[in-house]
């Protein structure tokens, strides 16, 4: 979807590069955070994941509303993203009870 809108004129292709910034930075901060050096330090990074998440939801819905994509296009997205972030978070408070 983003190669897609990066063909396009004007805002898509704007809409385009921080969709892609904020959709791929959630994978990249998940990955980070099977390192983290403590549990204190892999809640931060799983938490910038979901900020991220978060992000990546509002640019695909923004993409609804401002009729730039119909929302069939965007549906399978939109329900990756929220599990993506029930995920996250549910991985966060969990990192939380055991700290």
């Amino acid at each position: 979807m983003c190669s897609y809108l990066d063909k396009q004129p004007g805002t898509p292709r704007l809409l385009a590069a921080q969709l892609f910034r904020a959709g791929t930075s959630i994978g990249a901060n998940i990955e980070e955070s099977r390192s983290a050096e403590s549990n204190k330090d892999f809640i931060s990074k799983q938490a910038i994941a979901l900020k991220e998440a978060k992000e990546t939801r509002y640019w695909l819905k923004l993409l609804v509303k401002s009729e730039m994509m119909p929302e069939e296009k965007i549906a399978s997205l939109l329900d990756e993203c929220e599990q993506l972030i029930r995920i996250i978070t549910k991985s966060i408070v969990t990192s939380k009870e055991k700290s």
